[in-house]
């Protein structure tokens, strides 16, 4: 019932940004909560950046002072600005929304389908 659409990833060189971006559409809905997780190749699936509702956000170690997670709540849209890129951050990227569906109870949790992302040294 939500589709999160994703933009494309890239390759980029060490030092070099990328903007991704994600909007979530669909049926009647409220997000509570917006943000990107990554997983690299043999790694777990990690939280990269959160943004809540309320506009707490949350940023994993690794990215802090580079990346800036940012929303449109007009859009139903985040969008990660990714700087000072490294190879380290060459990873598969995937949107993330937890939202209330209109006439449902609880929360659910939708998943983009993932964007490529390759820093090279």
């Amino acid at each position: 019932q939500v589709q999160l659409v994703e933009s494309r990833g890239g390759l980029v060189q060490a030092g070099g940004s990328l903007r991704l971006s994600c909007a979530a559409s669909g049926s009647t809905f409220s997000i509570n909560a917006m943000g990107w997780y990554r997983q690299a190749p043999g790694k777990q699936r990690e939280l990269v950046a959160r943004i809540t509702s309320g506009g707490s956000t949350n940023y994993v170690d690794s990215v802090k002072g580079r990346f800036t997670l940012s929303r449109d709540n007009a859009k139903n849209t985040v969008y990660l600005q990714m700087n000072s890129l490294k190879p380290e951050d060459t990873a598969v990227y995937y949107c993330n929304a937890d939202v209330t569906l209109i006439g449902l109870p609880g929360s659910y949790d939708f998943w983009g389908q993932g964007t490529q992302v390759t820093v090279s040294s």
